[in-house]
């Protein structure tokens, strides 16, 4: 099997690892730097093509679509869906999981547990939008942050009022969310491949922050779910559409919440942490699918 790894740069863990997973498995193997990509946009032969060639044969593409070339990377991947090659997350799926909104929407209609969330684009009601969640203590977040990036906790009232009309300012969209006090900083990342949860990790923050993201100083631990946590993260990453998924949620005292769904989770936090080969697990799920095709995406939203 021929197989595509989209990705900017070759020497990130996960390319490296997905790249070793696939050789060892006998596949040939290609990291395609997907900015560098054209497409012929026709009615009876869409292409991509890379360095001057056509990549027409194919088999499979796994996305590593950066959150900065999300546009571009998307329409790489949905032209690779129009030539009928398998993608491990379909185009769609992808948008769906960079728009933290749109994610949160589509969750919501599903019963899937999520912090009490509030969205609004005039600042001329903040403080019912303080109320709507809560009050303080609340967490502001931007709509194109990742990575913990453009993630405030605000303790008090006034500091909420503050961070929210400094945002707006600058004509930043953002969500205001509860925040979960009994989570004690930490969250789970379960990694979703194929509809089950393969791997599974708790991060902890690092002292004096309440973000627990690995490359901000948190550490990791292996955690067993719940079922009702499993379960939770099986029916997000469903809900986007996304064949591999890494599900972020909080413990709190009404069950777990979901705070985003990451459609190109890392996987050196995951691997090292668990020591479970996720890599080979996503090459297998291709195994499985690739012959199949890709089936219509007919989730709306």
């Amino acid at each position: 099997m021929k197989i595509a790894l989209l990705s900017v740069n070759p020497d990130l863990y996960s390319t490296r690892r997905l790249f070793q997973a696939c050789q060892a498995r006998g596949h040939q193997v290609e990291v395609i730097d997907y900015l560098r990509c054209s497409m012929n946009i026709t009615a009876h032969r869409p292409m991509v093509y890379f360095g001057g060639r056509e990549l027409c044969d194919v088999d499979a593409v796994i996305p590593r679509i950066g959150a900065s070339n999300t546009f571009y990377g998307t329409a790489v991947v949905r032209q690779f869906e129009m030539m009928g090659i398998f993608c491990t997350n379909p185009s769609q799926a992808i948008s769906r999981a960079r728009d933290k909104l749109r994610s949160l929407q589509i969750l919501s209609k599903e019963g899937i547990g999520l912090p009490v969330t509030g969205f609004a684009h005039s600042t001329q009601d903040v403080q019912g939008l303080i109320q709507m969640v809560g009050g303080a203590p609340l967490v502001v977040k931007l709509l194109e942050g990742t990575q913990g990036i453009g993630v405030v906790l605000a303790e008090t009232q006034k500091a909420a009022e503050s961070v929210i009309e400094a945002f707006r300012g600058l004509d930043a969209n953002i969500l205001v969310q509860e925040f979960i006090k009994e989570a004690e900083g930490a969250d789970i990342r379960a990694f979703v491949i194929d509809g089950k949860v393969k791997a599974t990790m708790k991060r902890q923050s690092a002292p004096g922050d309440f973000r627990s993201n690995l490359h901000r100083g948190g550490r990791a631990e292996k955690v067993k779910l719940t079922p009702e946590e499993r379960s939770t993260a099986v029916r997000a990453a469903k809900a986007l559409g996304l064949g591999i998924a890494g599900v972020d949620m909080l413990r709190s005292n009404h069950g777990p919440v979901v705070i985003e769904v990451n459609s190109s989770p890392g996987l050196e936090g995951i691997e090292t942490t668990t020591g479970k080969d996720v890599a080979g697990m996503i090459v297998e799920y291709i195994e499985r699918r690739a012959d199949v095709g890709n089936k219509p995406d007919r989730i709306t939203g």
